[in-house]
């Protein structure tokens, strides 16, 4: 990991400990460990066809009801961790603050609660007020037959919750282009990420209508 990956990583780290040290068990599997090493490489995923409940309490379906053709910035957390997990959620927050307005429009942020058995819609609720600034992001959780199912065809799923590597999976539910971020991830390169994406659809809408035109 280079110099200021791993300043980024630590001061991220640093902070959410603080901000959450009032929260459960640490996340003991990443507590005795340097910030994992980042890497990325391309998914494929499949949606689970099962309904999850959303901090709301209102079920949802993620390919159809969040996903949709829309880009996603998707992270995976459980609110007693008290270490890897806030700063995944920290950097899904910092990508919702540099967006601005189009988190909610082009782009949706979904968590997905790893521990469905203890994170209930209220208290995914509660524990998304450090993070969430505005519309357009969905904490979820549900059954753990649901939660399951949908992890594993994100290819996210771990038996042991404490084990699960940091992971941040941003997509196109358009073009059904995947990436997974392992490690602590730069926002910038989240939302280098979501500007490509963007681009690429411009550039498809561009080249449709100029065949559409030609003689």
């Amino acid at each position: 990991m280079n110099c200021p990956s791993y300043v980024f990583a630590c001061s991220l780290l640093l902070a959410s400990n603080l901000a959450l040290a009032h929260a459960g068990h640490d996340h003991e599997g990443h507590a005795k460990q340097a910030p994992p090493a980042l890497h990325q490489e391309k998914a494929s995923v499949r949606f689970a066809d099962v309904s999850l409940l959303d901090q709301h309490g209102m079920p949802v379906r993620l390919e159809q009801d969040l996903v949709g053709d829309r880009l996603v910035v998707m992270g995976f957390i459980y609110t007693s961790c008290t270490t890897v997990c806030p700063v995944v959620s920290s950097i899904m927050s910092k990508v919702q603050q540099q967006l601005g307005g189009r988190v909610g429009e082009e782009v949706q942020l979904v968590s997905l609660s790893i521990d469905p058995q203890r994170d209930d819609a209220k208290r995914l609720q509660s524990y998304a007020r450090a993070f969430q600034h505005g519309e357009g992001w969905s904490w979820l959780t549900g059954s753990p037959y649901a939660v399951s199912e949908t992890l594993k065809g994100l290819g996210s799923f771990s038996a042991d919750l404490t084990q699960h590597p940091p992971l941040i999976l941003v997509g196109d539910g358009r073009s059904g282009q995947w990436t997974r971020y392992y490690g602590f991830t730069d926002p910038n390169v989240l939302i280098a990420e979501i500007n490509r994406l963007s681009a690429r659809r411009v550039h498809a809408k561009s080249t449709a209508i100029a065949q559409e035109v030609q003689p």
